[in-house]
């Protein structure tokens, strides 16, 4: 569609694997002429037992993903030359993906990266392979030994 530019989608989390997710996904929209947009997920559930501090503890994690965001996008432009996008949601993670992948329509590719720990491949892709089906989108799944210099070469 003339106006519109493929965008890859990667989502933030603490996990160690969150980081090859965003390099391949950077390195597709740079050579592809597309964009890169960052999804950091806030869990919901952790403000609710907590009535009187719930705004306070809101307002942290809140400050805590634009720190992180913030912090990822550099190491993007430093190492691959692009300005992301970033997003912050609260909520469950898969549906706040499905949520911004049905209201950005210029999202073609969601990336995400498989971890190495022995009971799986990490909670994002497990919450999602299974409702992979469901996304109006290819999922694209980095596997966990792939290095920056291999996803370099495959990019």
């Amino acid at each position: 569609m003339e106006g519109h530019r493929r965008k890859f989608m990667a989502v933030i989390d603490d996990t160690p694997e969150c980081g090859r997710a965003v390099h391949y996904a950077g390195l597709r929209a740079k050579n592809s002429n597309g964009g890169l947009v960052l999804l950091y997920v806030i869990a919901d559930g952790d403000f609710q037992q907590w009535l009187g501090v719930e705004s306070i503890m809101r307002a942290e994690a809140r400050e805590e993903a634009e720190a992180v965001l913030a912090k990822i996008a550099q190491t993007v432009r430093e190492t691959i030359g692009i300005e992301p996008e970033m997003v912050i949601r609260e909520g469950s993670a898969a549906e706040q993906i499905h949520a911004l992948i049905e209201e950005d329509r210029d999202i073609a590719i969601l990336v995400l990266a498989s971890g190495s720990a022995k009971d799986g491949p990490g909670p994002l892709v497990s919450s999602i392979a299974g409702k992979a089906a469901a996304f109006p989108i290819p999922v694209t799944v980095i596997p966990d030994l792939l290095t920056n210099e291999e996803i370099d070469a495959l990019s």
